[in-house]
């Protein structure tokens, strides 16, 4: 009997199959990236009585409004922290950020010409930028930092931030090493 003969019953229970593997899949994840989702859980608590708010999108414990922190946001195991009211905000790209760099007038190197202006306006889903880092980490568990600061670290050169971005875009491909789109 082939799939596509296959009655409503039977496909019922392959998808239940299907949801159970993913659920179980996420669940050692989340157990493997354990030893970065707890200290970056710390520092957002401890931000709460300051102003963060704590949000649940998905796989990702969302701390938004911190007092301080990176310009946009930094996900670490399951924790995304960000000063920003929100993460349903589109942010330059990496690659749109390196642009504008290369941009910026008295830039050493700085080109004269237009430049690809279409790259500098490129903008991406931050919560989707994110969520791809979390699943990065729940593949890597503790050795996401370390493997991701060998590729780079941050910069639009890091394969890491070039697969976030791709899946920011597409929705497509946030593992790094799954070929460029």
């Amino acid at each position: 009997m082939g799939r596509e003969s296959a009655g409503p019953h039977v496909r019922a229970r392959r998808a239940s199959m299907r949801r159970a593997r993913r659920g179980a899949g996420l669940a050692l994840g989340a157990l493997w990236a354990l030893p970065l989702t707890l200290p970056m859980l710390a520092v957002g608590a401890a931000m709460l009585p300051f102003g963060a708010r704590l949000t649940v999108r998905g796989p990702m414990l969302v701390f938004t409004r911190l007092p301080f922190g990176p310009r946009g946001a930094l996900a670490l195991g399951q924790v995304v922290l960000s000063p920003l009211p929100s993460l349903d905000a589109r942010v330059p790209s990496y690659r749109a950020r390196q642009a504008m760099r290369e941009r910026a007038p008295g830039a050493a190197g700085a080109p004269t010409g237009s430049g690809n202006a279409a790259l500098r306006g490129e903008r991406v889903h931050l919560a989707r930028h994110e969520l791809a880092h979390v699943r990065q980490s729940l593949l890597l568990g503790p050795l996401f930092p370390v493997v991701y600061l060998m590729c780079g670290g941050v910069s639009h050169r890091n394969p890491f931030e070039r697969a976030a971005d791709r899946y920011a875009r597409s929705g497509r491909g946030w593992w790094p090493f799954e070929g460029e789109a």
